[in-house]
């Protein structure tokens, strides 16, 4: 007799009752073979594979190539389109509002690195319950493949142009400032990168992802430390990622001492596999030297960089009422007559 969960399996059905088909959004327009469409499906299987309620989400981006990226997933979802590199405000406003919804921000390495670089370290420090995803290229594919602010010194341009200033490490700065999840992966590679989305979201705080994603029109070619072919031979694998949701139980396989197990907010489970070295991502300073080391080699570490499942997000540190202010009765968030009365002879 077939099992429950094998049915379920069966008929593509989720634990919520929702078919894969409500998770998918509109047919892409960015360019055949783009990574960032392999990051929207990533994204669709985690949020099916975890049963996330379509209406308990919120989807936002800014402006670029990877802005349009929202429209491919969830395409019933509320989700707002914001100015340049001004996502993270927007997103703090809706989720003060309702402290329920689940977001996804959706960004790229110029809408992140330049012009929104600002509002960026103030998402970090604040540890708003986001998973922020950089769709990372090293370009402005937008506007014909100029350097991007996390372009490699001595990348080449496919008009020959080299980069001769130094990059900016999302990954190492989220760290700094305060995000309480980091993890770096590769749109080519789905297990690694659907393993860490469905962990981040099962995060209460910032989960920030940096997706090494190429440009297949402008920085794809020899030359581009952005290609396909210079990130799959460049990437310094830390561990290999388990993830047990809350809602299952599975057992393990790892030998005892090979692996780290760090338990989220809501119970789920991530299982890190130890490689050639021991790393721990729960030490800060682990991670920012593993960040280092292999950016002096020329690689990309990728997998869960850092996590700190026990802090305060944003939204606890307000000490909010329990239920959503944007639902809220005028008579609990006006003051009444009396009330400003008071207010204003006091100031007299």
């Amino acid at each position: 007799m077939a099992t429950a969960t094998q049915s379920l399996k069966k008929k593509k059905i989720n634990r919520i009752g929702l078919e894969l088909p409500v998770y998918r959004g509109s047919k892409t327009t960015l360019c055949a073979g783009c990574g960032h469409n392999a990051i929207s499906e990533r994204i669709i299987d985690a949020c099916f594979a975890m049963g996330i309620e379509p209406t308990q989400l919120v989807k936002l981006s800014g402006i670029g190539c990877s802005s349009k990226s929202p429209a491919y997933f969830l395409g019933s979802v509320h989700g707002f389109n914001t100015v340049h590199g001004r996502m993270p405000s927007v997103g703090t406003g809706a989720l003060i509002a309702n402290k329920n919804l689940v977001a996804i921000g959706v960004s790229g390495d110029g809408d992140t690195g330049a012009i929104g670089i600002g509002q960026f370290i103030h998402l970090m420090r604040r540890n708003l319950p986001i998973i922020y995803i950089i769709e990372d290229n090293g370009c402005y594919g937008l506007t014909k493949g100029q350097f991007s602010p996390t372009a490699d010194v001595g990348s080449v341009l496919k008009t020959g142009v080299v980069n001769d200033l130094p990059p900016i490490d999302t990954c190492a700065l989220a760290i700094q400032l305060g995000a309480t999840f980091v993890a770096r992966s590769f749109s080519g590679d789905k297990k690694q990168l659907t393993a860490i989305l469905k962990a981040a979201l099962s995060h209460r705080g910032t989960a920030m992802l940096d997706v090494l994603s190429p440009c297949v029109t402008f920085n794809d070619h020899e030359g581009s430390t952005k290609s396909y072919a210079y990130v799959k031979s460049h990437a310094d694998q830390l561990e290999e990622l388990d993830f047990v949701p809350y809602f299952e139980d599975i057992s393990v396989d790892y030998e005892p001492g090979e692996t780290q197990e760090v338990t989220l907010h809501d119970g789920s489970r991530l299982y890190l596999k130890k490689l050639a070295e021991s790393y721990d991502p729960t030490d800060k300073m682990q991670a920012l030297g593993v960040l280092h080391d292999t950016h002096e080699r020329g690689e990309f570490a990728t997998g869960l960089i850092y996590v700190k499942p026990a802090a305060d997000d944003f939204l606890t540190t307000l000490n909010l009422v329990d239920e959503p202010l944007a639902s809220l009765p005028e008579d609990r968030v006006r003051p009444s007559k009396a009330v400003l009365t008071e207010i204003m002879e006091s100031l007299a």
